[in-house]
C-alpha cells in the first residue's frame, strides 16, 4: 500500500516529520517497507541567477556564466542551449551529489576555464526526463533551498512516497483513511472531518440492476448504481495525476482516475460502465461455464462453472468485483457512464481471481474485506467528484440486494489488558483509544465499526488497545518462582540420561539418525519382533507395518542406503523407544550405535584398520560411564540372536541385570538387511542403569589411596572351549574390595600343552585401602584367586 504524505494529510492533521510518522506505523503493526522522499536527496540544491553568459573562447557550444550564489558570485561553465544572462538557475556546487548523474561535483577546467559547480536539469536532478536545458524558475530568490521553493511552487515533485505492507488482517489499512485513523488513535495528529455528499437523482435510472438468487449468498450481496449523462471525460486535474503517478499509476482519464481514487483514498474500489455501450439492463449472476470477456487488460478470459460476472442483454460485460470488460470500458469520447458500486463475497472474489489469474486493485482490496456500510455513501462520492471534474447529471440510485448487516459487540474488559499483554493501562484510556478507532461504547460493550472485519471477540479489544498503546512500552520481568531456593531440575533422570548419550555419541565421532518407529514384517522379525501386538491396523506402506522391536533395524537400512550410494565407512547412533507391544507402558528407551568399514582413511603409516567388536566395546562403556553407570560390571554371554554367538558380549550387574550389548552383528542379520558387513554395534538401556542412591547435587570426596598397588601375574592351563571372561569373572571375584582390576594379556595354544589346551595369562592388580599389603596378605590373596579361577575353570596353575 503506498501513500503520499499530502494524500495523508488530507485526512489528518499533523506536524509530525515523514520519519515519526513512519516509525509509528511499523509500531502500530503497519510496517513500512520503504520510503522515497525527493526532498532528501535535493535539500543540498539551491537558487541562483545567471548574471553574465559569454561564449567559451575553445567551444562553440560552451558558455562561461557569471552566477550568483548565496556564497557570491560564482563562475560556472555550461553547455546548455537556453544557459543565458537573467534567468533563475538550480545550482550544484562543489560537493553536492546529483542523483540523475551519480556524480558528486568538484572545481574542474573545461577547455582551460575553471568551473566552480553546475546549472542543472530536470532529468539530473530526477524530477522528470526533460534534458533539454537546464532549469528555468519563474521565481526565486538566490541563496533559498530549491526543495523549499518546488514545496511552495511544485509540492508534488518534493512530495515523499511511503509504502506499508499489509496484513490479510486489516483490510481497513488499504484506504489512506484507514491508516490516518490509526495515526491519530497514536496521538501522532487529529483526523480531519470525512467529506460527505448528498446526491439528489434528477430523473429516473434507465438502467435496472438485478441478482440472481444463487448469486445473492456466497457472490454478491449488495449491488448500486446510477447513470451520469452528458459528461467530459479528459485528462484528470493536475493534483489527481500527481497523486496516482507517485503511487506507481499511470492516469488514463478523469472518469479512470477517479475510481482508481476512491480505490486507495477510502478502500473503496468502484467501476464505471459507458451507459451507451450496454445493452439493457445489468444482471449479476453465476456463469454456466464456457463464457469468454477480453477485459480492460485486454486480455481473452474463459470462465468456469459458478463465477460471478455482470451481464447486460447481449452478454457479459464486466467480472464482479475484479476488472471490467474493454467493450464498456470508458474512453474519452464516453458521454454518459453508469457507476458501480457494490459489495461481494470475498471468498467468492478470491476464488474466481485466482482461476482467472488476474491480480487487480479491485481484487485485492475486495477479496480481503472492504467496508460494506460505506458501499451507497461511496457511490454519492464518487459520483459528486465526476460531477465536479466531469460535469454531467445525475439519475437516482438504483440498487439491488441489500447492505450485510455486520454490526456486533464485545465487552471491554479492562482487566484483561494485564492478564493478556501485562500492561498496566488505564481504563479511561483504553475507552479512548478505541473511541479514535471508530468503536463506539455503551456501558461496557462494544461496538465493532464496520470497517474493521478483523475484530471478533474481546481479545481483539486488549489487542487493539495495547497496539494503539505501543507494545515497545511492555518491560520484561522474570516470573516468580513457586519455591524459594534453587530450583528443581526440568528434565527427568531418564531426559537427563538421553541428552547425555546423544552428546556422548556425537562426541565419539558418530552421526545421528532419525528413523521411523515402523518397519516392515521382515525386519521386525530378525530382531525379535514382527508378532500381532505390534502390527499396525493401518499401516501406511507394506515397509512400515510393525512397531520396532529395536533401533537396530532402522540403523542398518540407513547404513545399506548410504553404502548403495558409495559411502562404505559409516559410524551411526540413534537414541529413541523400542517396543515390544501397542500398549502403554510397552515400550524402552534404547541408545545403539552402528560401526560399519574401517577405522580411518587409508594412510601410509597403515593405521587404518577394519572395525571389531572392541571398538563398539570402548563406545558402549564410554557412554556407560558419562550417563552414570557402576564402574564395575560383569561381561557375559547370551545375547539374542542377531548378534554374533561367538563375538559379542553382555555388560551385565547380574545375570538378569543387563546395562548394554555389545559386539558383531550376525551375518545373516547383514545379509538379509543387504548390509555389506563386517558390522559391529552396541545397543544400551539407560533405564537398567541403577539411580544413584544420593538424589542432591553435591559430590562426594574422591577416594584416591596413597598405598601403593600390586600386581600379580597368574597363567592357567584350561580347556580351549574355556573363555577367558570365565578366568576374569572369577578372579574379579577372590576379593571385591581389594582386587581393582584384572585382565587377560597372553594366550598360548600348542606345545607341552597337549591337545585341547591353552594357557590364559592375566594380571591381577591390588590396591589396599587401609594398610600397606604384607606378602602374607598378597599370599593369601593369591590363593583364593587360584581357587576361584580352578574351580569355576577345571583348570590348574601352569608351573
Amino acid at each position: 500500500m503506498k501513500f503520499t504524505l499530502s494524500w495523508l494529510k488530507d485526512h489528518l492533521e499533523t506536524t509530525a516529520s515523514v520519519a515519526e510518522i513512519a516509525e509509528t506505523l511499523t509500531d502500530l503493526g503497519l510496517e513500512v517497507e520503504s520510503i522515497s522522499d525527493p526532498a532528501a536527496r535535493l535539500g543540498d540544491f539551491t537558487i541562483g541567477k545567471v548574471i553574465s553568459a559569454e561564449k567559451h573562447p575553445d567551444a562553440d557550444k560552451l558558455r562561461v556564466c557569471q552566477v550568483a550564489t548565496d556564497a557570491g558570485e560564482t563562475q560556472i561553465i555550461c553547455g546548455a542551449p537556453n544557459a543565458r544572462e537573467g534567468i533563475t538557475v538550480v545550482i550544484a556546487k562543489p560537493g553536492v551529489y546529483v542523483p540523475g548523474i551519480d556524480t558528486t561535483i568538484g572545481v574542474g577546467k573545461i577547455r582551460g576555464i575553471e568551473s566552480h559547480g553546475m546549472m542543472c536539469s530536470e532529468r539530473e536532478m530526477e524530477l522528470s526526463e526533460e534534458h533539454d536545458g537546464i532549469i528555468e524558475l519563474p521565481s526565486g530568490e538566490v541563496g533559498e533551498r530549491f526543495v523549499d521553493w518546488l514545496a511552495g511552487h511544485d509540492p508534488a515533485k518534493v512530495d515523499p512516497v511511503i509504502e506499508i505492507a499489509i496484513t490479510p488482517n486489516r483490510p481497513d489499512a488499504l484506504g489512506v483513511r484507514g491508516i490516518a485513523l490509526d495515526l491519530a488513535a497514536r496521538g501522532l495528529g487529529t483526523m480531519k472531518p470525512a467529506p460527505t455528499a448528498d446526491i439528489e437523482g434528477q430523473f429516473a435510472c434507465p438502467i435496472k440492476v438485478t441478482i440472481d438468487e444463487d448469486t445473492a449468498t456466497g457472490g454478491c450481496e449488495v449491488f448500486g448504481g446510477r447513470l451520469i449523462r452528458d459528461v467530459q471525460n479528459g485528462p484528470s486535474p493536475a493534483w489527481l495525476q500527481d497523486r496516482l503517478r507517485a503511487i506507481g499509476l499511470r492516469p488514463i482519464s478523469a472518469l479512470v482516475d477517479i475510481t482508481n481514487f476512491f480505490t486507495y483514498d477510502r478502500n473503496r474500489p468502484l467501476h464505471v460502465f459507458d451507459a451507451d455501450k450496454v445493452t439493457g439492463d445489468l444482471r449479476v449472476h453465476r456463469t454456466k461455464g464456457g463464457e469468454m470477456l477480453t477485459g480492460l487488460d485486454e486480455k481473452d478470459y474463459t470462465f468456469g462453472p459458478g463465477q460471478v460476472v455482470i451481464s447486460g442483454e447481449t452478454g457479459i460485460e464486466s467480472i464482479g468485483g475484479i476488472m471490467g470488460g474493454l467493450a464498456t470500458g470508458c474512453t474519452e469520447e464516453t458521454v454518459n457512464v453508469f457507476l458501480e458500486a457494490a459489495v461481494w463475497d470475498h471468498i467468492q472474489i478470491a476464488t474466481t481471481g485466482r482461476a482467472l489469474k488476474i491480480n487487480s486493485d479491485a481484487r485485492y482490496r475486495n477479496e480481503r474485506g472492504i467496508d460494506p456500510a460505506f458501499n451507497m455513501e461511496a457511490l454519492d462520492l464518487a459520483t459528486q467528484m465526476i460531477l465536479d471534474l466531469c460535469g454531467g447529471m445525475p439519475s437516482n440510485r438504483v440498487m439491488a440486494g441489500k447492505v450485510p448487516d455486520v454490526s456486533r459487540a464485545y465487552k471491554l474488559d479492562p482487566a484483561r489488558v494485564q492478564s493478556l499483554v501485562g500492561m498496566d493501562i488505564p481504563e479511561s484510556e483504553q475507552r479512548q483509544t478505541l473511541t479514535a478507532l471508530g468503536f463506539k461504547l455503551e456501558g461496557n460493550m462494544a461496538h465493532v465499526p464496520s470497517w474493521r472485519p478483523d475484530i471478533l471477540g474481546e481479545a481483539d479489544l486488549v489487542e487493539e488497545v495495547a497496539r494503539i498503546a505501543s507494545l515497545t512500552k511492555l518491560k520484561g520481568r522474570p516470573m516468580a518462582r513457586v519455591d524459594a531456593g534453587v530450583p528443581k531440575p526440568i528434565l527427568s533422570p531418564m531426559q537427563k540420561r538421553e541428552q547425555i548419550a546423544r552428546r556422548s555419541m556425537a562426541a565419539l565421532g558418530y552421526n545421528e539418525c532419525v528413523t521411523y518407529s515402523f518397519i516392515d514384517h521382515g525386519s521386525a522379525t530378525l530382531f525379535g519382533g514382527g508378532d500381532e501386538a505390534t502390527m499396525l491396523a493401518n499401516p501406511i506402506s507394506s515397509e512400515m507395518s510393525h512397531m520396532r522391536p529395536d533401533l537396530l533395524p532402522g540403523l542398518l537400512q540407513a547404513a545399506a542406503r548410504n553404502q548403495a550410494r558409495g559411502i562404505m565407512d559409516l559410524a551411526l547412533f540413534e537414541v529413541g523407544h523400542a517396543f515390544q507391544g501397542g500398549e502403554p507402558g510397552e515400550q524402552h528407551l534404547q541408545v545403539c550405535g552402528v560401526l560399519i568399514g574401517r577405522s580411518g582413511p587409508k594412510d601410509v603409516h597403515g593405521t587404518s584398520r577394519a572395525v571389531d567388536l572392541y571398538d563398539a566395546k570402548a563406545d558402549a562403556e564410554a557412554v556407560l560411564a558419562a550417563i552414570g553407570a557402576p564402574a564395575k560390571a560383569q561381561i557375559l554371554r547370551g545375547a539374542p540372536e542377531w548378534w554374533h554367538p561367538g563375538r559379542h558380549g553382555m555388560v551385565c550387574l547380574g545375570p538378569k541385570k543387563v546395562m548394554a550389548v555389545f559386539g558383531e552383528l550376525h551375518p545373516k542379520v547383514l545379509r538379509a538387511m543387504d548390509v555389506k558387513g563386517p558390522a559391529v554395534a552396541f545397543t544400551l538401556w539407560p533405564a537398567e542403569i541403577p539411580l544413584p542412591r544420593k538424589s542432591s547435587a553435591t559430590r562426594g570426596a574422591m577416594a584416591i589411596s596413597d598405598l601403593q598397588a600390586v600386581e600379580r601375574d597368574f597363567a592357567f592351563v584350561v580347556d580351549q572351549e574355556v573363555e577367558a571372561l570365565t578366568l576374569v569373572n572369577a578372579a574379579a571375584g577372590a576379593d571385591k574390595a581389594l582386587i581393582e582390576d584384572v585382565r587377560i594379556f597372553d594366550e598360548f595354544i600348542g606345545g607341552s600343552l597337549g591337545e585341547g589346551k591353552k594357557s590364559l595369562a592375566m594380571t591381577v592388580r591390588l590396591q589396599p585401602r587401609d594398610t600397606t599389603l604384607k606378602e602374607a596378605d598378597i599370599e593369601a590373596v593369591s590363593g583364593k584367586i587360584i581357587e576361584k579361577v580352578t574351580k569355576a575353570t577345571g583348570g590348574t596353575l601352569r608351573g
